[in-house]
């Protein structure tokens, strides 16, 4: 293993050096964020200025920075729907200029029942390398070890699925996993083909078995922290199995031909003593301990803000005291920011990759909100941001909020806080609020039942869940049983995984558990709206009842107005009986 870790230092040397001095003159033009922004705005509002999109908007007849900024109204991605469909066509010129190759589509969960299918064009897919490449570099550099050991990174298949133009359609990370230099590659444990096995429990229990494997894993990089709880569960549930398989260099579970001839190499050999310091951590915890099993472990990289810093106590529990980089703030429709320190969800802009523009969090709503650009950003304030990007999307509302946190020259540091308001994003499946509703309404209908107010809210848990929320359940023959009311928020679990493909990966690998019903009277449902109605300044008007809650603490917040309810039915009831007493 040493004389491999010598192997791999050096071959990476060189194009690491590279990457280093590249990395070092992005941050030194990242200080002039006005000057870089205005330069790139002017490129990106060139390159498609002859697609169908831009005629539509006029945006070939917007020929400055100022009239962009003063003329073209801020978008989302139903605006941009109709010339998607061109695309997964094959009409390229729908959305893309004449120079510009579409590689892929990116599949995201959507505001309808619909997928998004965001384009990824080739000038993006090279924008986003970079980014990825002067993180890694940065990691590199503040990690030693990983530069003579291995990684375990975790990624989806960039070919799920074809549109009807023949467009490949699934994640961007599988395909930037299968364009890396082979010297690169050398440093991963895990082969992009893992990405193509579909069975999610099939797809986790070979990436184990792989990692397992290796003891020289020094970092594990997945988007999510739940991802590396739920490993750590499934390597309890599947040890003997797993243990076997590298006794015995054999891979257990069925995968296709291709798949496996391409593993072959890697686990054919018997790994004996591997095994059995394997099942020496087994007997002496019960399970294998990940920080037992990469006692080399350097470095966990996985998001930290906004929902994902609750799973952290637990996967540090699990993986030991390992510093932890974010990953930083990035969608299907483009990479946001960059961390550079570890512990922190910060990160610099990355200025160099789209335009960015922000409204501040207080005037998001409001109808002629001030629009910011990024140098115009105040430390310790809140905004949504909007993108404008290589793929074809101008002055595009993701509904993301970050807070500024400082400044590297004039280019902020961004915090991500949470997606907006109308949509609830524990561990990556972006529930929105249309389809909370779209699902609880369809399994009304489809259960025969019917109730006055319903809230679907997450619950911290180990893994977290939905709870969907309601006074009483009523059928055709009055209040319905407990039995049928489970069978309800089963049907609304069906549902939602109909609706939203990430909500139905999540359930599928167990980042999510199951959606639970839970019963609130309808008085106290009353108390919360009124306490609701003060908040937000008294007005009955102002007041929207919320069909899907973010905050892991709405629940609590209602069993709270439900003991209040209780309290004063009980003051009542006492007054009551000393009034009958006296008379």
């Amino acid at each position: 293993m040493q004389v491999v870790g010598k192997i791999r230092a050096m071959v990476g040397a060189l194009p690491k050096a590279y990457i280093a001095r590249e990395a070092d003159k992005s941050f030194r033009r990242m200080k002039s964020c006005r000057k870089v922004q205005r330069r790139l705005l002017d490129e990106l509002l060139a390159m498609h200025r002859d697609s169908h999109f831009a005629h539509a908007f006029k945006l070939n007849r917007m020929s400055t920075v100022d009239n962009f900024r003063k003329f073209f109204p801020v978008t989302n991605f139903e605006d941009y729907r109709p010339y998607i469909e061109q695309l997964k066509k094959g009409n390229l010129r729908a959305m893309l200029g004449r120079d510009s190759k579409l590689l892929m589509f990116s599949l995201s969960s959507g505001t309808t029942s619909e997928s998004k299918f965001i384009p990824i064009t080739d000038r993006f897919l090279k924008d986003y390398r970079r980014g990825w490449r002067i993180w890694g570099v940065r990691v590199l550099n503040e990690h030693k070890p990983l530069c003579s050991r291995s990684i375990v990174q975790l990624t989806s298949d960039y070919d799920k699925c074809r549109t009807p133009g023949g467009t490949p359609c699934g994640n961007i990370s599988g395909l930037v996993a299968t364009m890396q230099l082979k010297i690169v590659r050398a440093m991963y444990t895990i082969p992009p083909v893992v990405s193509k096995i579909e069975t999610p429990e099939t797809k986790t229990y070979t990436a184990l078995r792989l990692a397992l494997a290796d003891p020289e894993v020094a970092m594990l990089t997945t988007a999510n922290p739940s991802t590396l709880i739920h490993w750590a569960r499934f390597a309890e549930t599947h040890s003997e199995e797993l243990i076997r398989d590298i006794h015995d260099g054999t891979l257990s579970v069925n995968v296709n031909a291709k798949v496996r001839g391409e593993l072959e190499k890697q686990i054919s050999k018997p790994q004996p003593v591997r095994a059995r310091r394997l099942h020496k951590i087994l007997e002496r915890h019960g399970s294998l301990v990940p920080r037992e099993c990469w006692p080399n472990l350097s470095v966990l990289a996985v998001w930290t803000g906004g929902s994902s810093g609750a799973f952290l106590p637990k996967v540090q529990d699990i993986y030991g005291d390992v510093p932890v980089r974010d990953h930083g703030l990035s969608a299907s429709e483009g990479r946001m920011t960059i961390p550079i320190e570890d512990g922190i969800s910060s990160g610099i802009l990355d200025v160099e990759s789209h335009y960015f523009e922000f409204i501040p969090a207080e005037e998001y709503e409001t109808k002629d909100p001030t629009i910011l650009e990024a140098h115009e950003l105040e430390e310790n304030r809140d905004y949504y941001i909007l993108l404008t990007t290589s793929s074809g999307f101008y002055r595009y509302d993701i509904c993301d909020v970050v807070r500024c946190t400082g400044f590297h020259g004039t280019t902020p540091l961004l915090k991500f806080l949470h997606k907006g308001a109308h949509i609830s994003n524990v561990t990556g499946e972006k529930i929105t609020e249309h389809q909370a509703i779209q699902a609880i309404d369809v399994a009304k209908q489809r259960l025969g039942i019917s109730c006055e107010h319903f809230t679907l809210a997450p619950t911290w848990s180990d893994p977290p869940f939905y709870h969907v929320i309601s006074d009483d359940l009523h059928g055709e023959q009055g209040p319905v049983s407990r039995e049928h009311a489970d069978r309800f928020a089963h049907e609304v679990d069906s549902q939602l995984k109909r609706l939203n493909c990430e909500y139905e990966e999540k359930r599928a690998t167990g980042r999510l558990e199951q959606i639970r019903w839970y019963h609130i009277p309808h008085d106290a449902w009353q108390q919360f709206s009124r306490s609701r109605q003060l908040n937000v300044g008294g007005s009955f008007e102002q007041y929207k009842h919320l069909c899907l809650s973010p905050s892991l603490n709405f629940l609590q917040d209602l069993q709270k107005s439900a003991a209040e309810v209780k309290i004063r039915e009980k003051n009542i009831i006492r007054l009551e009986t000393m009034d009958r007493a006296a008379s």
